[in-house]
């Protein structure tokens, strides 16, 4: 069945992003692995190429671009080029913390950030987990405390995304003594606050570039003009940024799904056993068969996710479906792929045993399958 969800102009931007990767990714992305480190400056040369941010207004340095099926292309071709940990910086960037700055900051806010962040040259994060919080959002003990024209803050956080590399990171604490959804604020914290402080850039078994850290906070001062909103708004913000969040997962997963499998085909169509290349094993066709119906009907509800996100129709509820399903889906395919590619699935040099510990993470962050099955099971069971 034949795919109709892109136009022209989007397949000339396909271009530009698969020759961008071409150049600055695909040459240095292992040594970004082996050093646990991607290169910085790629990211102000992939900002100027329009490989993100593309939807903040033209004032501030942006193309003012909405269509979520350009942010599509781009994992498309991460995944192809085999970039996860370059992939999903981006995806952090662009599906993350740009929409906070975009939507919840005040004209002051948005000239002194927007710019840098739309340029490249500004590195953002988004700290809300802590070591007895992760999905349990009212579970966050990081306070700010009001002090004249500033807040103190005191707290950990833990397996932030992009955490040592961050120029700016928005913070999640508790503004309020009572358990209400009102006691928790956002905040910008700048890397030269005085008492925030970066811990360990943690280890992990995927993704190895794409660093992880642990943040401090102690007696950190936060200019009160950092406050991000309203007061007493953070968890409803939090809450409302999720299906843009977990519609970026959904992206990342099929289209690395879609490009382990086209890999692993291949691969099945040259590699010969017993004479015969491994598609002359029914075996083989039927794994391959069942893998690529899957992926082509899994793929219909994701691009219909990405058309209702496009006219501000994607619910809490959908990109929650999406964001399980799909990173499942991907899990299951990469194991299966690996095991096609026999005893060479198990060596680093190829893609699919690096796509195979790069993709655990999918059903974790961003809420765990366990969590997106219970909140779409709370609204099947609510009264309608």
């Amino acid at each position: 069945m034949k795919r109709v969800f892109y136009t022209e102009d989007h397949e000339a931007y396909r271009e530009t992003v698969r020759e961008f990767l071409a150049r600055e990714v695909v040459p240095f992305h292992e040594e970004w692995d082996r050093e646990r480190w991607i290169e910085r400056s790629v990211f102000a040369r992939a900002a100027k190429a329009g490989i993100y941010a593309l939807n903040v207004g033209e004032e501030f340095g942006g193309a003012d671009e909405q269509d979520y099926r350009y942010r599509m292309i781009v994992c498309e071709e991460a995944a192809r080029a085999n970039a996860s940990s370059f992939g999903l910086t981006v995806s952090l960037q662009d599906d993350l913390v740009l929409h906070y700055l975009t939507d919840l900051t005040n004209d002051e806010q948005k000239h002194r950030w927007l710019p840098g962040f739309t340029a490249g040259e500004l590195i953002g994060a988004l700290a809300m987990t802590e070591p007895g919080a992760g999905s349990d959002l009212r579970g966050i003990r990081t306070t700010a405390r009001r002090d004249g024209d500033r807040w103190i803050l005191n707290g950990q956080k833990t397996f932030i995304s992009s955490g040592i590399m961050a120029d700016l990171v928005i913070v999640a604490a508790k503004t309020g003594q009572h358990n209400g959804s009102d006691v928790f604020s956002l905040f910008v914290v700048e890397q030269d606050t005085p008492g925030f402080e970066r811990g360990r850039k943690l280890e992990k078994i995927g993704l190895p570039a794409q660093d992880t850290a642990e943040l401090f906070f102690r007696d950190a001062t936060v200019p009160a003009e950092n406050l991000l909103g309203e007061e007493g708004r953070g968890l409803h913000y939090l809450m409302s940024h999720l299906p843009r969040e977990r519609l970026g997962v959904s992206a990342m997963a099929m289209a690395t799904t879609r490009a382990i499998f086209d890999q692993t085909l291949d691969y099945c169509r040259q590699r010969e056993a017993f004479g015969a290349p491994l598609t002359a094993k029914q075996h083989v066709r039927f794994e391959l068969a069942d893998m690529s119906t899957e992926i082509d009907i899994v793929q219909t509800y994701v691009d219909q996710s990405v058309l209702a996100y496009n006219a501000n129709e994607l619910t809490p509820i959908d990109a929650a479906k999406g964001k399980w399903y799909v990173s499942e889906l991907q899990k299951r395919v990469i194991d299966r792929c690996l095991q096609l590619h026999g005893g060479y699935g198990y060596m680093t040099e190829y893609p699919v045993a690096r796509a195979f510990v790069d993709t655990r993470v999918q059903t974790i962050y961003g809420g765990t399958t366990e969590i997106m099955k219970e909140i779409i099971g709370r609204d099947l069971a609510a009264p309608h």
